[in-house]
């Protein structure tokens, strides 16, 4: 787990990225099979991502500066790795527009470097086929690997947790309060005193609402259960993620 903090603007002291997953559940090991750990040069992870053919990992752009090099597919246990059948190294292809998640476009591609041969452990899930508004309120699941509590130790399980969607407005209206204007193309979840979500920690994995992925984990205020938690919106970017596919 790599643990990167950020700071916004000059006035947000406590905006973190990533996926900590706080009040989770361990994922069952038939269920979500797109779940990919993004890793650097020596085999540790660093980021989230999640398959959506069998040679494109989704992930977050600002993974970027952590040099990812590879992606592992087909465990939940990050203990249980066989570099033969688990590892694809990748080709980075961040959004041309991102500068920094405050920004927004926090998107990236991974191309595999071989395709990956899909069965009962390696699936693709699927994203928005165009823009798609998702309902306030609606109930979404958040999926990574890291801290299962505030300050605790890193799992090397993959974990889940249930999210409700929040309102934009409302929640432009909650980072406003901490100088941060919420940037375009995102979703936001939690607040109002969540007791699930993600905190510091991993960035990059799916915001799974019903059989899609609708979101993509950017950042948050340091398990702030009161702010809302901050993801890419997927739907915003698919005519570039079928360019880039096609290229």
């Amino acid at each position: 787990l790599f643990l990167l903090h950020i700071l916004l603007l000059g006035e947000i002291r406590k905006t973190t990225h990533g996926t900590e997953i706080i009040n989770g559940k361990k994922v069952p090991d038939r269920l979500m099979l797109y779940v990919a750990s993004v890793q650097n040069n020596k085999g540790q992870h660093m980021c989230g991502g999640f398959l959506i053919s069998e040679d494109f990992v989704v992930t977050a752009a600002h993974c970027d500066k952590l040099n990812p090099i590879s992606v592992v597919l087909g465990t939940h246990n990050l203990e249980k790795v066989d570099d033969g059948t688990m590892r694809y190294n990748v080709t980075r292809c961040k959004h041309p527009d991102f500068n920094s998640v405050a920004s927004g476009n926090d998107i990236m591609l991974l191309k595999l470097s071989k395709k990956v041969q899909l069965n009962n452990k390696v699936q693709p899930i699927q994203i928005p086929k165009g823009e798609m508004k998702v309902k306030d309120k609606a109930k979404c699941r958040v999926v990574g690997w890291g801290y299962t509590r505030a300050g605790g130790k890193v799992s090397n399980v993959l974990e889940m947790a249930e999210v409700t969607l929040t309102n934009r407005k409302e929640c432009k209206t909650k980072w406003k309060s901490l100088k941060l204007d919420l940037p375009n193309n995102v979703i936001c979840a939690g607040g109002h005193n969540a007791k699930a979500g993600f905190c510091k920690g991993d960035s990059g994995g799916p915001l799974v609402c019903g059989a899609t992925a609708a979101g993509i984990v950017s950042f948050n205020r340091e398990c702030d259960p009161n702010i809302p938690n901050v993801y890419t919106d997927v739907s915003k970017y698919v005519s570039w993620i079928k360019k880039i596919r096609t290229d």
